[in-house]
């Protein structure tokens, strides 16, 4: 059976930067399963995998406008320490649950600590970034009625 919108799919994939450095990967894990054609996986290799079949092996680079997007500055902020209220101790790292400027939650991170300063970045970490990844088809089937309606695999 090829992969087509609506399989449930099964694979093993490694993920990697332009540099080779590993960002992700299945190995030594569960493959990772998804209903193919409902966005549960980024665009650019969504699309990469139609037509596919059980026991293919390929590898797929995926440009930033079709992963995590491209970085966008109005995400990256500079703020005073006095708006982390209820924090003791502020960490170049830490994360926090935001509200963006259209009122959705935002994931943002502490990506320095000037002084007073605080500047953080609402950015996907892997925003702006050349996805490679080495894939290979565990297994494909179709969706249940079930699974389609709710959008994601059972």
């Amino acid at each position: 059976m090829k992969i087509a919108n609506h399989s449930v799919v099964e694979i093993n994939y490694t993920l990697k930067d332009a540099e080779g450095t590993v960002i992700d990967t299945s190995e030594g894990g569960q493959p990772l399963k998804y209903l193919q054609g409902v966005g549960n996986i980024i665009p650019g290799l969504e699309q990469e995998m139609l037509d596919k079949s059980a026991g293919d092996k390929f590898k797929v680079v995926v440009a930033p406008e079709e992963g995590y997007g491209p970085q966008n500055p109005e995400l990256i902020q500079t703020m005073p320490k006095s708006a982390f209220g209820g924090v003791d101790e502020l960490k170049v790292g830490m994360a926090f649950r935001a509200q963006s400027t259209d009122g959705h939650p935002i994931e943002v991170e502490i990506v320095d600590i000037d002084g007073d300063q605080v500047t953080i970045n609402g950015n996907h970490p892997l925003a702006g970034v050349e996805l490679h990844f080495d894939v290979e088809v565990v297994s494909v089937r179709e969706a249940t009625p079930e699974e389609i309606d709710h959008g994601h695999v059972h």
